[in-house]
């Protein structure tokens, strides 16, 4: 994921930041720098060959099982704490169509706390990034192209099915992006409950932009706290009808949350003119600013017809 940030200000030059991984992950002290290496080193060590060897024992059970454990790992080495609420609106035996906000990777850690096995659907992009494409591919999480979204959705109607049949609850991120609490939800993943005849099962993470800020900047920091709220599941042949109020009442919660949500700001982040997304319309300002950028970049195209 590349934001566009022609319009995003310098970032300070004050204190540079001590990198690793070849500046994926910058941390601001000393100290932090060799836990984080520490943390590296076991999560690409011990942790990676278990998930690796897990997946060839060819069980489905056992690659998920491995995956919980080694999110479990992660959280612990970088001192993550995760307050989860909620937990008796799941049933371990019901497999879901589970949708929750997104802030970024540390998101992944939180809702492998969730008592079921997940399928994630994610970007086609992450299989090429560094660790999390090995595992999203050996795990058989379903990987789509978002900007293309009708063949999107033919991939992920064809490759829902056996998931859930393998057992899998599927995990979505309706909003489709890490931008910010401010964007819309898209109609697919309560459409694909309503398909699928599965409950909807909403899920509110916050918090997560905190612990690892990339794309926007590769800070890490140590030692952060997020939030995890399951709501009631939603039986499937409701979840498109109450799609609007599942929304509001989800960036409610956020916006409440003792962890809060993350804020879109383009002036800071970048437009995103490649990303397919759509500003809530309850953010009315936001809405306009976005609206006005796409008027002005679509007139030098207009006039070179």
């Amino acid at each position: 994921m590349r934001p566009d940030r022609s319009n995003a200000p310098a970032e300070p030059s004050a204190a540079a930041p001590r990198t690793l991984l070849g500046g994926y992950v910058a941390v601001r002290s000393a100290r932090d720098w060799l836990r984080a290496w520490a943390a590296v080193l076991v999560l690409l060590g011990p942790a990676r060959l278990v998930v690796y060897l897990a997946g060839l024992l060819h069980s489905r059970a056992a690659y998920r099982a491995a995956e919980r454990w080694a999110a479990r790992l992660a959280a612990r080495l970088i001192g993550l704490r995760i307050d989860i609420s909620g937990l008796e609106h799941i049933d371990r035996d019901e497999r879901y169509v589970v949708v929750s906000l997104h802030e970024g990777f540390a998101d992944g850690l939180a809702l492998l706390r969730l008592p079921l096995s997940l399928s994630a659907v994610a970007r086609d992009e992450l299989a090429s990034f560094p660790l999390l494409g090995g595992l999203l591919v050996r795990g058989q999480h379903l990987l789509i192209h978002p900007e293309r979204p009708i063949p999107g959705a033919r991939t992920l109607y064809r490759d829902a099915r056996p998931a859930i049949e393998a057992g899998d609850s599927l995990l979505l991120f309706p909003q489709g992006s890490v931008l910010g609490i401010e964007l819309a939800f898209q109609p697919g993943a309560f459409k694909l409950a309503r398909r699928l005849g599965r409950p909807l099962l909403p899920v509110v993470v916050t918090g997560g932009h905190r612990v690892w800020e990339h794309p926007f900047a590769p800070t890490l920091r140590l030692g952060q706290r997020m939030s995890v709220v399951v709501l009631p599941p939603v039986p499937s042949h409701e979840a498109v009808s109450r799609q609007a109020k599942i929304e509001q009442r989800m960036k409610q919660i956020a916006l409440e949350s003792a962890t809060p949500p993350r804020r879109f700001d383009p002036e800071r982040d970048g437009y995103w003119d490649d990303y397919r997304y759509e500003i809530d319309p309850a953010y009315p300002d936001l809405a306009r600013r976005i609206a006005a950028h796409r008027r002005a970049r679509a007139r030098p195209h207009a006039r070179q017809r």
